[in-house]
């Protein structure tokens, strides 16, 4: 990983920003300033259904009006574009041929479904849903490069199951969950032609050189399974740093808004 700090501000235009957001990238522009580094906007837009091209343009000018000031980005531009995800699908396209290659991954043509079928109650509520392992396929299938598969089904990482992913929280300290436990077996591919949220950011920080990944509490068990694609792919991993309230109202009164 590059030493120069690199960090990230990654807005989805779903709707417009909120509180969350405000003191997610305070924080992550406080943490590139204090460092001396960069500070790199990239839009993640690969939600189809939900993203909206008034709330991209909304959105970049409410960074703007809010103080936020980044140094690559849509705008601006720089050597790690695009920085729009619906730019970057064929990049995404041979990040998944290669992880196609380390053997984790598996197609999945179960529907939702079948899933929900064959959970049990307690995995129900506010837990994390883990896919049945036995849905999983006997074999892993023999990685090839028919890029043709990734658009017929969904495709699948497969979870060590039983080993703890550790990782240490620049706010919170050592965080660790279990495999098949707190989390299952999980998307990468989607069979309409588009990444999962996780190897889309994995993919997109380790190509823009991200050092440090600034985000809400709500994405902590997502880090695990993050770091489980940075290890197939043998990339080193980034820090990590949740942004709490408490960390953000510091921040601001630090820059005098309050």
């Amino acid at each position: 990983m590059n030493s120069i700090y690199r960090g990230r501000l990654a807005p989805t235009p779903t709707g417009h920003l909120h509180i969350g957001h405000a003191r997610t990238f305070w924080i992550a522009q406080q943490r590139a300033t204090a460092a001396k580094g960069s500070l790199i906007l990239r839009i993640e837009d690969l939600d189809q259904a939900r993203c909206k091209a008034e709330y991209y343009t909304d959105l970049v000018e409410d960074l703007a009006w809010f103080g936020f000031r980044w140094q690559e980005g849509p705008e601006v531009g720089g050597d790690h574009g695009p920085y729009v995800q619906r730019d970057r699908l064929p990049f995404y396209r041979q990040i998944w041929m290669q992880l196609r290659q380390t053997g984790a991954l598996y197609p999945s043509p179960h529907s939702r479904q079948d899933v929900a079928r064959a959970l049990s109650a307690p995995h129900e509520g506010d837990r994390e849903i883990i896919f049945p392992p036995e849905l999983r396929p006997k074999t892993l299938p023999s990685p090839n490069n028919n890029l043709d598969e990734a658009h017929t089904v969904n495709w699948r990482f497969w979870v060590p199951d039983g080993e703890v992913i550790a990782f240490m929280d620049q706010n919170l300290g050592l965080q660790s969950f279990t495999a098949g436990q707190d989390f299952g077996d999980f998307l990468v591919w989607r069979k309409d032609g588009f990444p999962s949220y996780e190897l889309a950011v994995v993919a997109d920080d380790h190509a823009m050189e991200i050092s440090e990944v600034v985000r809400g509490e709500d994405l902590l068990l997502s880090t695990a399974k993050q770091i489980l694609l940075y290890r197939a792919l043998n990339w080193p991993i980034p820090c990590f740093i949740i942004a709490v309230y408490l960390v953000f109202a510091a921040a601001f009164l630090a820059a005098g808004v309050f």
